[in-house]
């Protein structure tokens, strides 16, 4: 199931519908519903925006875009981005890569902060 179907499917149930009521309030086949719930096709932009307005939630809630029904995209899933785009390539492929690998990179840079902690500071008198 899509995150878009899941979210739609348990908003659905919140609000006390079946399929079928629910397809009535928005003009669909309770097919339609299923679809859009099980993932086996999406509503188009417009569907999405009565969804949102009826449920009383964010179309990028529905999307999958924020965790928060009511707000904007979240700032963990929006990518920032740095004046170095090898950089970015590194981030990117840092959050795809398996956590034991990210685990390794912690201990490397832990070592890395360590070292620079021990480096002689150049003071001026």
């Amino acid at each position: 199931m899509s995150t878009l179907g899941h979210r739609l499917k348990k908003l659905r149930e919140e609000h006390n519908l079946t399929q079928e009521r629910a397809g009535k309030i928005f003009g669909l086949t309770k097919y339609q519903i299923h679809r859009y719930e099980s993932g086996a096709s999406s509503p188009d932009p417009e569907m999405i925006k009565e969804f949102a307005d009826y449920y009383g939630v964010s179309a990028d809630y529905l999307l999958g875009r924020t965790a928060n029904p009511h707000g904007t995209r979240d700032k963990e899933s929006t990518p920032e981005k740095t004046a170095d785009p090898s950089l970015d390539l590194f981030l990117k492929e840092l959050k795809e890569a398996p956590e034991e690998q990210r685990e390794q990179l912690r201990k490397i840079w832990e070592i890395i902060k360590g070292e620079d902690k021990q480096k002689p500071q150049n003071k001026e008198s």
